[in-house]
C-alpha cells in the first residue's frame, strides 16, 4: 500500500492560476480528467502537477501509454525541469510479443490486449505506491476497449481501484477517436477542458473550462492560458465583485491649474478617465501629462501601450520634458509594450492586477483601446471584460486612464467600440480649424461625481506643459468637427511661432 492519504490540504497543480480556478486544486483521493485535443497542454500541465507532488515529498507516478519516456524527458528538458525524482512508466509490451526482427522499443498500446494493458498499469502502481498518478492517455485504452461498454466497466475498474489506494490520479485524453464520448465525465469527479483556438491572425488563443466538480464551488466560465518556456500560465477570469480596497476617494491634482479648473478639481481617486478624440489630437501626451502628475506626488504609475513604439513614445515624452526612462529607472513607472495579436485579454488583465497588486502601481494608463479590440474582436466580450477589469481598478482605488481613437479626423466620428458609459469621466478631444490653422480642442462631457466646466477651449501640450485657451464662446459646431467661427477676437492661443 502507498502512504495514504495525505490529510490537510488540496493536491495543488503547481499552477497558481488553475489552483485559483479550481478553488485550491484537487481533492486528493479522487479521480480527475484533463481532456483537450493534441496540443493543448495536457502534458505539460500534467508533469508541473507530478513535480508540485515531488518538491512536496509526495511520490509521483507518470504512466504513458502514448509517448516514449525519452519524449516526455525532452519535453521537460525544454521547460528547464528534471524528471528524476518522477517515477516514469512507459508501456511496453512483453518481449514474447516482439518478433525477432522488430527493433523498437515500444509496441503501441493497440497491439496489446485490454486486459494485459490494465494488469501492467496495476503492477506500476503497486510498484511505485505513489500519492499521485498521471495516465496518459485514455485515448488508447478507449481503442483497445473497442465498444463504450467495455471502456466505461474498464474506466470504472481504474477508478475504484485507485480509490482504494487513497492515490489523486489526473487521467489525460487527447479526444482523438470518438466524439461527444463522455463516458468518463460521469465517473470522474472532476473534469478540466482545454481549448485551441485559431485566429484569423497572430497567436492561437488557449483556454480552459472546469466542466464538473463534485461537492466544490469552483471559478466557472473561460479562463484563458499560455504555454510558455518554464510551463503553463492560467489566467483566472476577473470578477471585481471580488477584490476591495479601503482608500479615500479625494480629488487628485494635476500639475496644470487650467486643467484642474476645466474637471471641477482634477480627477478622482479610485474614478476611470476615458480620452476621447481623432488620431493625432494628443490623447497619449495627455495621458502623460497625468502620468507626470502621479510621479510627482511621489505614487507609482503604469502605462500600457498597444498602439505605440516604446521608444518613440519616449523620445515624444521629451518634448514635454518627461523622461520616462528615469522614471522608469527609479521604479516610479512601469510601461509595458503590448502585442495584441500575441497577448490573450486575460493574460492582459493578469498584467495589470501584477502591476497593482505587486507593484503598487496606483495609476494606469491603457494606450489605446483600439489596440486592445484587436485582442479581442468580439465587441460585446470586450465591453464586459473592460467592465469587470475598470470595476476592478476602482475598487483598488487606482484612477485609470483610457484611450480610444475615433475614426475619421473632422466631421461625423465613431469609436470602434462604445465604453463611455464604463468611464467616470469623459474627455473629448476635437480638431477645428481657425484662422489658417489647425487646431485642437477639449472639453469634459461627462463626470459622474461632482460639477466640472462645460466649456471647450483650446489647448496645446508642449515643453512647457498643458496649456490651455479661453472659452471657444465664438464658435459653434467644434464637437461635431466643423465648427464654425462667429469671432475670433481674444479667445484663440497666440502663434507658438510668433
Amino acid at each position: 500500500m502507498n502512504g495514504g492519504l495525505i490529510e490537510g490540504h488540496n493536491a495543488e497543480t503547481g499552477i497558481a492560476g488553475l489552483d485559483d480556478v479550481l478553488s485550491g486544486g484537487l481533492d486528493r483521493g479522487r479521480v480527475y480528467l484533463l481532456e483537450g485535443s493534441p496540443g493543448t497542454g495536457k502534458t505539460t500541465i500534467a508533469m508541473q502537477y507530478l513535480l508540485d507532488g515531488a518538491a512536496k515529498g509526495e511520490r509521483t507516478l507518470f504512466i504513458t501509454l502514448s509517448e516514449t519516456e525519452s519524449e516526455l524527458r525532452g519535453s521537460a528538458t525544454s521547460h528547464g525541469w528534471s524528471l528524476d525524482n518522477i517515477d516514469i512508466f512507459e508501456l511496453v509490451p512483453p518481449e514474447s510479443l516482439l518478433d525477432d526482427e522488430q527493433q523498437q522499443s515500444l509496441l503501441y498500446s493497440s497491439d496489446l490486449e485490454l486486459g494485459e494493458t490494465t494488469k501492467r498499469i496495476f503492477e506500476a502502481f503497486e510498484r511505485a505506491q505513489p500519492d499521485r498518478v498521471v495516465l496518459d492517455s485514455l485515448s488508447e485504452i478507449r481503442l483497445l476497449a473497442q465498444g463504450s461498454l467495455r471502456y466505461r466497466r474498464q474506466i470504472l475498474a481504474l477508478k475504484h481501484y485507485f480509490a482504494k489506494q487513497n492515490a489523486t490520479v489526473l487521467m489525460l485524453d487527447d479526444m482523438t477517436t470518438e466524439q461527444n464520448d463522455r463516458t468518463v465525465h460521469s465517473v470522474a469527479h472532476g473534469v478540466v477542458k482545454l481549448e485551441e483556438l485559431s485566429r484569423d491572425y497572430g497567436a492561437e488563443r488557449r483556454r480552459l473550462r472546469v466542466v464538473k466538480y463534485r461537492g466544490r464551488r469552483f471559478r466557472s466560465g473561460y479562463h484563458d492560458f499560455a504555454i510558455k518556456t518554464g510551463g503553463v500560465e492560467v489566467y483566472p477570469r476577473l470578477v471585481s465583485l471580488e477584490h476591495h480596497g479601503n482608500f479615500s476617494r479625494d480629488t487628485i491634482a494635476t500639475d496644470s491649474n487650467q486643467l484642474n479648473a476645466l474637471l471641477g478639481g482634477g480627477v478622482d481617486r479610485g474614478s476611470s478617465v476615458l480620452i476621447l478624440g481623432p488620431a493625432g489630437t494628443g490623447k497619449s501626451l495627455l495621458g502623460l501629462t497625468f502620468v507626470n502628475a502621479t510621479v510627482a506626488r511621489g505614487e507609482t504609475a503604469a502605462i500600457f501601450i498597444f498602439d505605440e513604439e516604446l521608444g518613440q513614445l519616449k523620445q515624444r515624452a521629451l518634448g514635454l520634458g518627461i523622461d520616462l526612462q528615469r522614471l522608469i529607472d527609479c521604479g516610479q513607472l512601469i510601461i509595458e509594450q503590448i502585442d495584441a495579436a500575441e497577448m490573450t485579454p486575460g493574460e492582459f488583465s493578469q498584467r495589470v492586477r501584477e502591476c497593482v497588486e505587486l507593484k503598487g502601481a496606483q495609476t494606469v494608463v491603457i494606450d489605446s483601446l483600439n489596440g486592445f479590440q484587436a485582442a479581442m474582436p468580439e465587441e460585446n466580450a470586450l465591453v464586459l471584460h473592460m467592465h469587470e477589469l475598470l470595476q476592478y481598478l476602482n475598487r483598488k482605488g487606482v484612477s485609470t486612464f483610457l484611450t480610444v481613437a475615433q475614426h475619421g479626423l473632422v466631421g461625423d466620428m465613431k469609436a470602434p467600440v462604445d465604453v463611455t458609459y464604463l468611464a467616470d469621466t469623459v474627455i473629448l478631444l476635437r480638431y477645428f480649424e481657425a484662422l489658417g490653422r489647425v487646431r485642437r480642442a477639449i472639453s469634459i462631457v461627462k463626470k459622474r461625481t461632482g460639477s466640472h466646466e462645460d466649456t471647450i477651449r483650446e489647448f496645446r501640450i508642449n515643453a512647457n506643459g498643458l496649456t490651455l485657451g479661453e472659452p471657444l464662446t465664438q464658435f459653434q459646431g467644434v464637437l461635431r468637427g466643423v465648427p464654425t467661427l462667429i469671432d475670433p477676437a481674444g479667445m484663440l492661443l497666440a502663434d507658438p511661432s510668433a
